[in-house]
């Protein structure tokens, strides 16, 4: 053990430097993964009660270190209850940073994987689906997923598998159609359901944003997708990514951030090509 510093008789190595630096980043982390809902201000509470609980047991206090300490043993479990939206979320987090989700791995060899890269989503269709929709003031929840099918979500409501056009999207969300209520989910350039149901936000959103706009928070907090709202009140077009919505944006701006999206990998892949050392070859 290499000693760092010492103050008075407390000995503190570098070990335990990196140790508190790690515990500091990973509540940092934590934080911002919770920050603007709820959960936050039950992480706080969490926290304080444990360090009174520290408070206590060190001034020997029995009586009470005894039933916070009880408290304290079923910690974990209560912990996992309270939080497991945002284990969830963590967790897809990490997923989506590891080397087994990157274009450089083995897995990107393998035959499938190759028919699937060069698969874009055609958006004309879509884009003109929402401009009509809104025209009408007609809303829509539309979920564009490029690496899962979603199946949990898409069992939610009614199979459709069908290729994306601009007639059966207003069709699906037309008043009178039973499928209008929910969320219709889109990939590799299908739609796979319609009238899913989503996960909704628990962070404070504007009064402005109806449930459909919340589920599209909700949806881009919980998965990789981008989520395409058409406001029944305003007819006004919005996008949900990485748990912040853009509001009332243009057909050129849908489009944009869209292939934006699609691409995203695409442009990380090429990225690590051109930072490669030339004397490697690149196999296309």
């Amino acid at each position: 053990m290499i000693l760092a510093f010492s103050i008075g008789f407390l000995e503190v190595s570098i070990v335990d430097l990196l140790d508190i630096a790690l515990v500091s980043f990973l509540l940092f982390q934590v934080y911002n993964l919770m920050r603007g809902s709820v959960a936050v201000r039950i992480f706080v509470g969490f926290l304080s009660l444990y360090l009174i609980y520290l408070v206590v047991r060190a001034a020997e206090m029995e009586l009470l270190s005894a039933i916070l300490g009880q408290f304290m043993g079923v910690g974990v479990i209560a912990a996992i209850i309270l939080f497991q939206q945002e284990i969830r979320k963590f967790l897809l987090l990490l997923g989506k940073t590891t080397s087994f989700n990157r274009d450089n791995n083995f897995l990107s060899n393998l035959p499938w994987r190759k028919r699937q890269a060069g698969f874009e989503l055609d958006i004309t269709p879509l884009i003109e689906a929402a401009k009509s929709l809104g025209g009408t003031n007609t809303g829509a929840l539309i979920v564009i997923s490029k690496s899962s099918e979603l199946r949990f979500y898409a069992e939610s409501g009614d199979r459709i598998d069908a290729l994306v056009s601009k007639r059966l999207l207003i069709s699906v969300f037309n008043k009178t159609s039973p499928l209008h209520d929910g969320a219709l989910i889109i990939h590799k350039g299908r739609i796979v359901a319609a009238r899913c149901v989503l996960p909704v936000t628990e962070k404070d959103v504007p009064a402005q944003f109806g449930l459909r706009h919340r589920a599209a928070i909700g949806m881009s907090e919980t998965t990789d997708t981008i989520i395409l709202v058409v406001s029944e009140e305003t007819g006004q077009l919005s996008l949900a990514r990485n748990g912040t919505i853009y509001h009332n944006l243009s057909n050129q701006e849908i489009r944009s951030k869209i292939k934006e999206y699609l691409v995203e990998d695409d442009k990380k892949k090429d990225k690590s090509k051109q930072e490669k050392p030339e004397s490697e070859e690149v196999v296309q």
